[in-house]
């Protein structure tokens, strides 16, 4: 995802950085301390701009989650787009933080006190999402959310592709027994190589359609920012849900 660089982006997100857990592991194994609660834990590979996490964590609440993101100007959008969607604040004028009580924290300042509960659901990481998961111990991850990335059309960077064979066995030995990976894309393409990769793995494809938005799933579909806009243009949304039979 291409964006300009944000303005005190690093400083917006330190101010913020209660909402932020780079350290995948130490939030599989300290959850109940951190969410408090011992949820089931899912994750969402490439949360862009925060929609879909956001939209989510409020139908689903009985899960924890955890939205990563390779870009550190996109995630700084979605942690205080996810701060502002729980009543934590908003950005103030200057780019720093202005609380619920009105009370603006200044960019350069200590992260802004929240208490736990205010927190909800949601943990942001920014970094490589394989390189995360790949630590994770096993049968840890109740489900995997991919949403539009990357299609990685060239010829030869088909081991890119996010749903390609060797992420797609690293996905299962992190999730649970029965755990599902949601997929969605735009991308022909790179849909029917998605589902050729899902026959050869430990996965099966339980759900699958080329027109999301003309299905019985739509009813209970959540967009993401991408997804409006290329739905409003003509395309059609893929989506696939794969259960792990490990």
């Amino acid at each position: 995802m291409r964006m300009k660089k944000k303005r005190h982006g690093a400083e917006r997100m330190y101010l913020l950085s209660s909402l932020v857990c780079n350290d995948a592991v130490n939030l599989v194994e300290n959850r109940e301390e951190i969410f408090k609660n011992s949820y089931p834990l899912r994750i969402e590979i490439g949360c862009g701009k925060g929609d879909f996490i956001k939209e989510k964590s409020k139908a689903d609440k009985d899960y924890n989650y955890l939205a990563i993101e390779k870009i550190a100007d996109v995630c700084v959008v979605a942690v205080e787009k996810y701060a502002q969607s729980r009543g934590l604040g908003c950005l103030a004028p200057n780019g720093g933080w202005k609380k619920s009580d009105s009370i603006i924290v200044p960019l350069g300042s200590s992260p802004v006190d929240f208490s736990g509960d205010d927190l909800g659901n949601v943990r942001f990481a920014v970094g490589d999402a394989a390189e995360m998961l790949s630590k994770l111990p096993d049968s840890s991850i109740d489900a995997i959310f991919i949403n539009f990335c990357d299609p990685w059309d060239k010829k030869g960077y088909e081991k890119r592709r996010l749903t390609y064979i060797s992420f797609l066995e690293l996905y299962s030995r992190i999730l649970s027994k029965k755990g599902k990976i949601y997929f969605k894309t735009d991308n022909r393409g790179l849909f029917d190589f998605s589902l050729e990769q899902f026959e050869k793995s430990p996965f099966k494809i339980v759900y699958s359609t080329y027109d999301l938005h003309s299905s019985d799933m739509n009813k209970t579909n959540i967009e993401t920012e991408y997804e409006r806009n290329f739905t409003e243009k003509g395309f059609k949304i893929n989506m696939l849900i794969a259960e792990n039979n490990k």
